[in-house]
């Protein structure tokens, strides 16, 4: 496959001819005065891009590269920003080198190298990053540390159901390798085809199962981490009372305390049995109502997803309400009894219920399914045609959730009306735990060419200030990267604070791992975004 440089996925999977004919004319129905002209993206080679300023030493030259368009692949993630400067031919700050490691001896000396150097180190993954948490956004030289050449399952113990698995490997082929063992990690997220082990685990990324085990924190057993101070790696166990836990350490550290090469992590068999329905709804207060009783009966859906209705009327096709979407699966026994029971639950909050048999590829379940893999390639059609397409999210407890989605909705509505002239705001619930929901919203509204990022910071700042002043967090899995920052410093303990600062002074005493995110970057300067 091919990965676009400047935007998401496949080069072959961009929306092209009837499907993009068909987004454009659904968003002018709503903006009939916007000038949907799509804008290319620039040729790599037509940009000038900085010389590097770093020799690599002979021991890594074999695993460097200073190409330009893999310069420029790395130099960014996936957000709507970096989409919208890549198309622009702006330039940032870039990669010096991307060095590929084979092994955990080259990213060691990766970091002896860059501590040594004074040379900044971010470690990448798959690179669908969507906070700035793989941009080199620093005073001086960098490098990425890319982990795609450590892909394989090492080893798999069939008896606990676990696997040892490099970092480096992409959620299809990390599937592809269990498969014969009859055996699943069950961790999607919306970006699996594009995201790596290693990256779930520096990230606490959460899958696209809406209960139960909802993060990759469930599912790590252990974890193998490089530092520039030596390796750490965990006991394997499947529980532990001793003293705080090792890989909560590193869990979620976002590349700035080690990189993460390996990791045993928790597998399940595959499931057998599947069924799946929508339940439309009225009232989104009784829509939301309904979610929080089967979130809180124990039944444990696999999907349990309620769209607003400006959601469900863009990406599911629905426009009687309110819809949730829910799914059960099983690899030991029949669901159809729990999907039973959560359709009761449903009805008694004034739900009305289509089910659907496995592989029905009709109704408001499978529509959603579909808009969910193609939801990041519309949005950079979109943005090619100057409209502000992007997304955040949060957690918050129940209680507090018709305050915070009141605030956040009208901070979101106010902002992009301010600086985009209209906005559609729409919310969906990603995941559902017992005490709280993770909603995650999207904002649809005009730009302007040439404006299109400023428009954006301004919409996010307004709805990330709601966000923390609400009783919500920051992030509940896209992470912090660079741009949660502001707001991370404020939910999190001062305490906390200085003895992270202190943890990463031992482990990476030259400061050169992914500087600016989550502390301050030391000695070194950080530059504006």
């Amino acid at each position: 496959m091919t990965r676009s440089w400047w935007g998401w996925g496949e080069v072959g999977q961009a929306v092209t001819g009837e499907e993009a004919a068909s987004l454009v004319a659904r968003a002018a129905a709503l903006l009939p005065d916007h000038d949907f002209t799509p804008h290319d993206p620039p040729d790599p080679a037509s940009l000038d891009l900085p010389a590097p300023r770093v020799a690599v030493p002979p021991r890594l030259r074999a695993v460097a590269s200073t190409e330009a368009t893999d310069r420029l692949a790395h130099a960014r993630g996936k957000a709507f920003r970096d989409v919208v400067r890549n198309l622009e031919g702006v330039v940032g700050p870039l990669p010096d080198v991307v060095l590929r490691p084979r092994d955990d001896d080259e990213v060691a000396a990766v970091l002896e190298w860059c501590s040594g150097e004074d040379v900044a180190v971010v470690p990448y993954g798959g690179g669908s990053s969507v906070v700035g948490g793989v941009e080199p956004r620093v005073d001086g030289p960098a490098v990425t540390l890319d982990l795609g050449r450590l892909d394989r399952v090492l080893e798999v113990d069939a008896t606990s159901r676990a696997a040892r698995v490099q970092g480096g490997v992409l959620g299809p082929h990390l599937e592809d390798q269990l498969r014969p063992h009859g055996l699943t990690l069950r961790h999607f997220p919306q970006s699996f085809e594009f995201s790596t082990l290693g990256g779930w685990l520096a990230t606490r990324a959460g899958g696209h199962f809406a209960t139960l085990h909802t993060h990759i924190d469930d599912l790590t057993e252990s974890v193998r981490v490089v530092t520039p101070a030596g390796v750490a790696e965990s006991r394997r166990l499947p529980g532990s009372g001793a003293g705080p836990s090792p890989d909560r350490l590193f869990l979620g550290s976002e590349g700035t305390l080690g990189v993460i090469t390996e990791a045993w992590v928790r597998l399940q068999e595959r499931p057998r049995w599947r069924r799946t329905a929508s339940v439309a709804f009225a009232s989104y207060e009784q829509a939301v109502d309904a979610t929080r009783a089967i979130a809180q009966s124990g039944l444990h859906p696999s999907n349990c997803r309620l769209l607003d209705p400006a959601e469900a009327f863009l990406n599911a096709g629905s426009s009687s309400g309110a819809v949730l979407v829910l799914g059960f699966e099983s690899a030991d026994h029949p669901v159809d009894d729990a999907l039973a029971r959560a359709l009761v639950i449903a009805a008694e909050h004034g739900g009305e219920a289509s089910t659907q048999e496995p592989g029905d590829a009709s109704g408001a379940a499978a529509s959603w399914r579909s808009s969910f893999i193609r939801m990041p390639y519309q949005r950079d059609a979109m943005a090619r045609r100057s409209m502000v397409v992007e997304t955040f999210e949060t957690a918050c407890t129940w209680d507090r959730f018709p305050a915070l989605h009141a605030a956040v909705t009208a901070a979101a509505q106010e902002a992009a009306g301010r600086v985009c002239g209209a906005a559609v705001v729409t919310c969906r619930f990603t995941h559902v735990y017992p005490d709280g929901p993770a909603p995650y919203y999207g904002v649809y509204a005009p730009g302007r060419w040439g404006a299109l990022v400023e428009q954006w910071d301004e919409v996010k700042a307004s709805v990330s200030r709601a966000i923390v002043d609400n009783g919500g967090t920051i992030t509940h899995h896209h992470a912090v990267g660079r741009d949660h920052r502001p707001w991370y410093d404020e939910q999190r303990p001062d305490a906390f604070a200085a003895a992270l600062s202190a943890a990463k002074s031992v482990l990476d005493p030259a400061g050169i791992l992914n500087p600016g995110v989550l502390l301050d970057a030391g000695r070194r300067g950080r530059l504006d975004p």
